[in-house]
């Protein structure tokens, strides 16, 4: 760029799916030195923030189509952390305030308000912004890893609340069972990840052999397994939910697939092996 040449102005991304709203903040925008690049609806901002660079959003909240302005501050801030997010709502919803802060939306915009001071404080807000802080991100592998004693503790907590399986009075231990092993065989399964050209790349569990075997001699009945499966796979994908912010989303979802691919090996082998011994005491 020759000295004479005057920088770029900032490009803004103005979604609203009001066309006479669009027009007039655009307007604005570009009076106030900025380069305005406008969005009717949400799947036509997704696909402007991954193709394009932006200095700043600028969206409103409430939208008819599917997805709305936390869609957007949540892909504005994986995609371009740096950018500058303002949220527009018709009306200060304490529910989705709070969201937008832990989404981290810079600001909060409350309907009705003057353009002008929208294009003003996207200013003063840009000369005044740090740059962003990059966390380290994890893979969904590593995050189980560190929490195994958390999922077994959650999954304990949430099968003592099931009538189904607390027919059977049983030990905290005893009723865990193999579930630590079974956690540790998921997370090396992840840690392994690759892509497989056949439907499961599951391995043999000598774990979930001994579970069904552990699970026959305990009395539980078939339904009572799959039910114990299905809580460890809400489990293990809410504490997923809970570490978001450190989360690498580049794999996530072939690392989603992997746990319910796992979580259903694991449960057949376990059934298998229930099922054997409960012949051989049919044979007995």
């Amino acid at each position: 760029m020759s000295n004479s040449e005057e920088p770029a102005a900032p490009r803004v991304l103005l979604v609203d799916d009001d066309e006479a709203v669009r027009g007039m903040m655009v307007a604005t925008l570009e009076h106030k030195g900025f380069e305005a690049v406008a969005a009717a609806n949400v799947a036509e901002a997704l696909r402007l923030i991954t193709t394009e660079k932006f200095s700043a959003l600028i969206t409103d909240l409430h939208m008819p189509n599917p997805g709305d302005g936390l869609t957007l501050v949540t892909a504005m801030r994986h995609s371009q952390p740096d950018a500058l997010t303002v949220l527009v709502s018709g009306y200060p919803d304490v529910q989705s305030a709070v969201s937008t802060i832990l989404l981290q939306a810079d600001e909060i915009m409350v309907k009705p308000f003057e353009f002008d001071r929208l294009a003003e404080l996207v200013r003063e807000r840009m000369l005044n912004r740090k740059p962003a802080v990059r966390s380290t991100k994890e893979r969904v592998g590593a995050i189980l890893q560190r929490c195994i004693p958390l999922i077994v503790e959650k999954w304990l907590a949430r099968a003592k609340r099931s009538d189904d399986l607390n027919q059977l009075a049983l030990s905290d231990d005893d009723r865990t069972g193999y579930l630590p092993h079974l956690v540790e065989d998921l997370v090396t399964r992840l840690n392994n990840f690759s892509a497989a050209d056949k439907d499961s790349d599951a391995d043999f569990s000598i774990s979930a052999t001994a579970h069904g075997k552990l699970r026959f001699m305990q009395c539980y009945t078939p339904a009572m397994l799959v039910h114990e499966s299905r809580i460890l796979q809400v489990t293990v994908f809410g504490v997923l939910q809970e570490n978001l912010s450190s989360l690498d989303f580049s794999l996530l979802l072939p690392d989603v697939m992997s746990i319910a691919d796992e979580v259903d090996a694991q449960l057949t082998q376990a059934m298998v092996s229930y099922m054997n011994e409960m012949h051989k005491a049919a044979a007995a």
